[in-house]
């Protein structure tokens, strides 16, 4: 086996660290965990729990987050987050549009990882992000794209209400990975495990996310 190669396919953590410094959602539940009990008052282990927010960090929005009549996070298909995936830099641009995705080159990718201008600081809430278009949705939808993964908290303007992004991806069967860290991550075709957790009536889910280069 060449050595070279093997420790070039390693798994690379794209995932936000789960920890009290996280920046989150204004208004929602922060992370935090504690020691409810430790080895010395149980006689044998340490035993944790934690809150937060089910779009705390790095997570899977399920189209209840955005329908009251949409599918839940244990009704999503795992096979959508298990496989061949493409990171792509769209930095250059401030929408995630028809126009920025005609310029990448999508035939054969099912799940698309976008990497935009917006820093990876998982301790800093930012201010403005790029965010989809229905358009954009359409032409994912058109190319055969079954999940978009980006590097920021929302696929819709922070302000929005209306979330069109979201709505347009899920009427297009998209589904929808948040708050990657891609920024030292080079663009190119890797494999992808993000499984979200099996939480029967949630409307989101958070992951561990991890690609390897293929």
């Amino acid at each position: 086996m060449n050595h070279t190669n093997n420790m070039n396919r390693r798994w690379i953590d794209v995932s936000q660290p789960l920890n009290k410094k996280l920046a989150h959602w204004p208004g929602d539940l922060p992370y935090s965990y504690q020691l409810t009990c430790s080895k010395q008052q149980t006689g044998s282990v340490n035993i944790g729990q934690m809150a937060m927010s089910v779009h705390s960090g790095t997570h899977v929005d399920a189209p209840f987050h955005f329908k009251n009549d949409g599918a839940k996070i244990t009704d999503l298909d795992i096979h959508v987050f298990i496989g061949k995936a493409r990171v792509v830099d769209l930095s250059k641009y401030e929408k995630i549009d028809q126009a920025a995705l005609r310029s990448l080159h999508l035939e054969g990718v099912k799940r698309l990882l976008i990497k935009t201008a917006v820093p990876n600081q998982a301790t800093a809430f930012p201010e403005n992000i790029p965010y989809v278009t229905p358009d954009g949705a359409a032409y994912m939808k058109e190319k055969g794209i079954l999940l978009i993964g980006v590097d920021v908290p929302s696929v819709d303007p922070l302000d929005s209400k209306e979330l069109e992004g979201h709505h347009a991806l899920a009427d297009n069967g998209i589904s929808i990975l948040e708050n990657l860290m891609l920024d030292k991550v080079q663009e190119g075709d890797y494999e992808l495990i993000a499984l979200p957790l099996p939480m029967e009536e949630a409307d989101g889910s958070p992951v561990r996310a991890v690609i390897r280069a293929i």
